[in-house]
C-alpha cells in the first residue's frame, strides 16, 4: 500500500472514500510555499447523517467484538502507521508547516504510540465489585460502550491528537464520526487507507471533513451522537456546550492554556536553559501546553533574559523540510496575521520587544511562506491582554518575581489552567508550587515530559474532562451498577 494524496480528498464513510454530497470543497495550502495542493471537502449535515447509518450499522458488531479483536486491529494500525512514517510526516510537514524532523520524532511516532496504548489498555481495563457486608449482597459494576461518538480535533497536532481521541473511543468499543481541522486534514485521510489496510470493519470510524459551522456543528447537533471529545480554542467549547449540554451530550473539552514558566534562581541552570526555547517556542509556539508567559525570580531576571536571548536568537527559521530549521512555518495566512497582531499589540501596550517580531521572508520555494521569528516581549504586567488572552504562537513574555508568593499570584493571574513548569531545585518550594499552581498537569524540572497513563486537562477556562489512560476509557464508556442479594 502506498499513501497517495490526491488533489480531492475524500470522507472515509462506511469503509468507502466518497465526495461530500454538496459537491462543496475548502482550499489546502502549504503554509511554507503558500501554495494550494489540495482541496478538502466541506461537509455538512447530510454527509454526517450518513456517517452516523454506517456508525449506527457497524455498532451492534464492534461493540461486542472480544477485547482480543479489538487489540489485533487497532495495534495493526499502529504498525501501519509506523511502516508508513517516512510518507506520514512528510505530509504532516506540508499540511501544518512544523518541522520535518520534528513530524518524524513526535508526531507521528505518538500516533502510532496511542493505538498501541489504548489496544492494549483494553485489555487491562477492569471493573469493580463491592461486597456488602451484613446485607448478602454485591454490587458490581459495568462499563459498556456508549455508541456513536463524536471526536473532533485541531490543527497544531493533526494525527497525533486525532489518534488521541479516536484510539480510545475505539478500544472502549463505540463508532466514531471524527472531524480533523479543515486546515490540517491530510494524515487524518491517510489514517483512513490505513484502517481499511488494517481490517477495522466498514463504519466503525468514519472520518469527514469540514468546518466548524457547517461540520462540526452537525456532529455537536446529531441526537445519535451520545458523547463528543473536542481539543481546540476556549470560544469553540464554549459554542460546542452551549449545543450539547442541553441534549445531555457526554463533553470531553480540552481548551486553551496561557501556561506559567515559573523559574527560581536556585534551578539546574544548565538543564533549565536546554529546555526552555522548547518549551516556549516548540512546534512554532502553537502548542497548547507551551510556557508563554515565562516568570523569572528577579535576582536571576537580566543573567536569564541575556542567555534565554542569546539561545533563541540562534535557532534558524526556515524552511521545515530542512533538517537544520528550528522553526517551521506558522500553520495558515490567518493564523500569522494575528500572531503578528499580537506582537503589534503588545508594542501598544507598553511591553519591549527583547528579539524577534518580525516575519521572516525567505527565498527559494519559501519565500511567500508564513514564517515569524520567535519573540520575546518583557515590560508587560499579568493583567494586559498580552498576558491574558492565547495567543498561539511563537510570542513569550517576561515577567519578574521576588518572592514565592508573588510567583504564585503571577502563575495564577489567568483564566486558563492548562499546564504549568516549574524549576528549582528546592524540593519542598516545588511541591508547595505544585499545590498551589491552578493548573491540571504540572512540570517539574521537565517540560513534556508525558506518560500516556496519566490524566491529562485542565482547570478554569482550559477545559472540562481528562483524557489519557484509564480516565479516556471511562469517558468512552457508561458505567452500570448491578446489585445482587443472594
Amino acid at each position: 500500500m502506498t499513501l497517495e494524496i490526491p488533489y480531492h480528498l475524500e470522507n472515509y464513510i462506511g469503509g468507502n472514500f466518497i465526495g461530500p454530497l454538496s459537491g462543496q470543497f475548502l482550499e489546502g495550502i502549504n503554509p511554507a510555499t503558500a501554495e494550494i495542493y489540495y482541496q478538502v471537502p466541506n461537509s455538512n449535515e447530510k454527509d454526517i447523517e450518513i456517517a452516523v447509518n454506517a456508525a449506527q450499522k457497524a455498532l451492534p458488531g464492534w461493540s461486542t467484538a472480544s477485547t482480543e479483536t479489538r487489540f489485533r486491529i487497532l495495534n495493526k494500525i499502529a504498525d501501519l502507521i509506523d511502516e508508513h512514517l517516512e510518507e506520514l510526516a512528510l505530509a504532516e510537514t506540508n499540511d501544518n508547516g512544523k518541522p520535518l524532523w520534528l513530524s518524524k520524532q513526535v508526531d507521528i511516532r505518538r500516533a502510532s504510540d496511542n493505538f498501541r496504548f489504548f489496544a492494549t489498555g483494553i485489555m487491562h481495563f477492569a471493573s469493580e465489585s463491592h461486597s456488602t457486608t451484613g446485607q448478602d449482597a454485591i454490587n458490581y459494576t459495568l462499563r459498556q460502550p456508549i455508541g456513536v461518538v463524536g471526536c473532533i480535533s485541531p490543527w497544531n497536532l493533526p494525527l497525533y491528537l486525532f489518534t488521541w481521541k479516536i484510539a480510545p473511543a475505539l478500544a472502549a468499543g463505540n463508532c466514531v464520526i471524527a472531524k480533523p481541522s479543515e486546515v490540517t486534514p491530510v494524515t487524518s485521510f491517510l489514517l483512513g487507507r490505513i484502517c481499511k489496510e488494517a481490517g477495522l470493519p466498514d463504519g466503525v470510524l468514519n472520518i469527514v471533513h469540514g468546518d466548524g459551522q457547517s461540520c462540526g456543528e452537525a456532529i455537536i447537533k446529531h441526537p445519535l451522537i451520545k458523547a463528543i471529545s473536542f481539543t481546540g480554542s476556549t470560544r469553540a467549547g464554549e459554542r460546542i456546550a452551549s449545543i450539547a449540554a442541553p441534549m445531555f451530550k457526554k463533553l470531553s473539552l480540552e481548551l486553551g492554556g496561557k501556561n506559567p514558566t515559573i523559574i527560581f534562581a536556585d534551578c539546574d541552570w544548565p538543564k533549565m536553559l536546554k529546555e526552555i526555547f522548547r518549551s516556549s517556542f516548540g512546534n512554532q509556539g502553537q502548542i497548547c501546553l507551551c510556557g508563554s508567559r515565562i516568570l523569572i525570580e528577579k535576582k536571576a531576571y537580566e543573567e536569564f533574559k541575556k542567555y534565554f536571548t542569546e539561545i533563541t536568537k540562534k535557532q534558524p527559521v526556515g524552511d521545515p523540510l530542512l533538517d537544520h530549521s528550528k522553526q517551521g512555518a506558522i500553520v495558515s495566512k490567518a493564523h500569522f496575521e494575528k500572531v503578528m497582531n499580537c506582537i503589534e499589540l503588545a508594542k501598544q501596550e507598553g511591553g519591549s520587544v527583547v528579539c524577534g517580531g518580525k516575519a521572516v521572508k525567505l527565498e527559494g520555494r519559501c519565500a511567500n511562506g508564513y514564517f515569524i521569528e520567535p519573540t520575546i516581549i518583557e515590560g508587560l504586567g499579568p493583567n494586559c491582554k498580552t498576558n491574558q488572552e492565547e495567543i498561539f504562537g511563537p510570542v513569550v513574555t517576561l515577567q519578574p518575581f521576588e518572592t514565592e508568593e508573588e510567583a504564585l499570584q503571577l502563575a495564577n493571574a489567568t483564566h486558563y489552567g492548562l499546564a504549568a513548569s516549574i524549576w528549582t531545585q528546592d524540593i519542598s518550594k516545588a511541591n508547595r508550587m505544585a499545590a498551589n499552581v491552578q493548573s491540571g498537569i504540572i512540570w517539574i524540572n521537565c517540560w513534556l515530559l508525558r506518560d500516556l497513563r496519566t490524566p491529562f486537562g485542565g482547570m478554569k477556562n482550559s477545559g472540562v474532562g481528562r483524557e489519557g489512560g484509564w480516565e479516556a476509557l471511562k469517558f468512552f464508556t457508561e458505567i452500570k451498577n448491578v446489585c445482587i442479594q443472594y
